[in-house]
């Protein structure tokens, strides 16, 4: 029976809406899992006692885990389709989950956290390639709304994981944190098993018989970016001059992987197409600095409202339920306008007043204004990362929307390892007003960074003509 609804073809004309409900929670695993540990890196010093510069590495653990598995992921979703990858992810989540309940120490934790990282890589690519599918079988050239959709669960929906871990926290302890991943895998591996197809519109020929062998997989070119990510976050974790020499690693390993990758006939990531494609460079560029600002204030601003300001966890994730109520309602309010530049400008904007913002708040600031930052915060986080999916969807090719669309995720991680870098950094020892003041200087450089690279991008005229084009259509 289950066989027969995964294998039932969608309505002709429309986008097959039985897909949505495995896409959204497919993709909503890792933003809310990244997020969600914010509010629980505390309670689980406390608890299992443990330094800052431990529990740190449950949130660069899960970034590396993602950074390097979103784009492995994706490839193998553009190679074998989104249903297996799907299914394997859920169960992959589900077994972090079980770790997290009992681990017995720091390194149990991050052990899960990385098993977590892998599981929920499979999501967003696997989410990105039946979007494009779905609109070759039908011919929708641009579905806005299910692109918003799309950015609503994957992004705005991240900010909510502080308020739901810090409500998880107050009913059941830090360990709730990693037991609602059990449920949500369940319903991922459901929904997956009763509606994601075996074939897509991408290759309707494909069948099991003539998939790409498994040994097409380019295992020298996944071991030479895994190596330039582990080095790089390494060098972030602990930047000191002593630890160049992983930043140099870090570059040669990077070089030795564009060689290799421009030699294979099949390669696991296409640098031939970033090298005629620099728009979508610069795509990936906003990314990384889009991320950067936003994980900044995701966790450095969370930290201070426990360590700087005294307030609980739950408290602290209920300051940033404005954040995600008014990102959903910008996101679902604009998300259908096929116009892209100017929601980057207007959200650049937003996360440079927000820093500015950050510099002006003091060690006793009133709770209505720490309100005022987290609703400023909700325009770009509601614009933004909508507006980079939609760029990416125009710019990517077709054949590889997998691997595209994974590496945009690969590169706003390794916006979160800067941020997780910055925020070790500036806060040293403890989470005080000085570190975020210092926090939010760096937070302004980025974010004005991204506001002068969107200014001078004449590309983005372009995309805003095929969007607008394909939604007239």
């Amino acid at each position: 029976m289950i066989d027969l609804i995964a294998a039932k073809p969608g309505p002709a004309d429309r986008f097959d809406r039985r897909l949505l409900a495995p896409m959204m929670i497919g993709a909503v695993l890792n933003p809310v899992n990244s997020s969600i540990i914010a509010v629980a890196l505390v309670p689980i010093a406390t608890a299992l006692g443990a330094p800052a510069s431990h529990t740190a590495w449950l949130v660069s653990s899960l970034y590396l885990a993602t950074s390097i598995g979103q784009p492995l992921v994706g490839r193998l979703v553009d190679m074998f389709g989104p249903r297996r990858l799907s299914i394997a992810g859920a169960i992959l989540t589900g077994l972090a989950g079980v770790i997290g309940v009992f681990a017995p120490s720091i390194a149990i934790l991050v052990v899960a956290r990385v098993i977590l990282g892998f599981g929920t890589c499979a999501g967003y690519p696997a989410a990105m390639y039946l979007i494009r599918s779905e609109a070759t079988r039908t011919g929708m050239r641009s579905p806005a709304g299910v692109l918003t959709a799309l950015s609503v669960t994957t992004q705005t929906i991240a900010v909510i994981g502080p308020t739901l871990g810090g409500l998880l926290i107050q009913v059941g302890g830090w360990r709730a944190t990693f037991a609602v991943n059990i449920p949500l895998a369940l319903a991922s591996l459901v929904l997956s098993l009763l509606f994601l197809p075996r074939t897509t519109a991408l290759d309707p020929s494909r069948t099991d018989a003539d998939r790409p062998a498994r040994s097409r997989l380019d295992y020298l070119g996944i071991a030479l970016f895994a190596g330039t990510l582990v080095s790089l976050l390494l060098f972030l974790m602990d930047i000191r001059l002593a630890q160049l020499w992983l930043l140099a690693l870090a570059a040669v390993l990077g070089a030795a992987f564009a060689l290799w990758e421009l030699r294979r006939p099949d390669p696991f990531i296409d640098v031939r197409v970033f090298a005629g494609n620099v728009p979508l460079l610069i795509t990936y560029a906003r990314g990384v600095l889009a991320a950067t600002v936003s994980y900044c204030y995701l966790y450095g601003f969370t930290q201070w409202l426990e360590g700087g300001r005294g307030l609980s966890p739950a408290a602290a994730g209920l300051i940033l339920l404005p954040t995600f109520g008014i990102g959903i309602l910008v996101a679902s309010v604009f998300g259908r306008r096929p116009e892209i530049r100017w929601k980057l400008l207007v959200g650049a904007a937003g996360q440079v007043v927000m820093a500015v913002l950050l510099l002006l708040v003091g060690p006793e600031a009133a709770l209505w204004f720490l309100v005022l930052i987290a609703v400023v915060v909700g325009v770009p986080q509601g614009l933004v990362n909508l507006a980079i999916q939609n760029t990416l969807y125009h710019q990517a090719d077709p054949a590889r929307m997998g691997a595209t669309s994974g590496l945009l995720r690969t590169f706003m991680y390794v916006g979160a390892m800067l941020a997780s870098a910055a925020t070790g950094a500036f806060f040293h020892t403890t989470a005080d007003t000085a570190g975020l003041h210092d926090l939010a200087w760096f937070m302004l450089g980025a974010s004005a960074l991204f506001l002068v690279i969107t200014l001078v991008d004449r590309s983005l005229r372009r995309v805003d003509r095929l969007a607008t084009g394909a939604a007239e259509a």
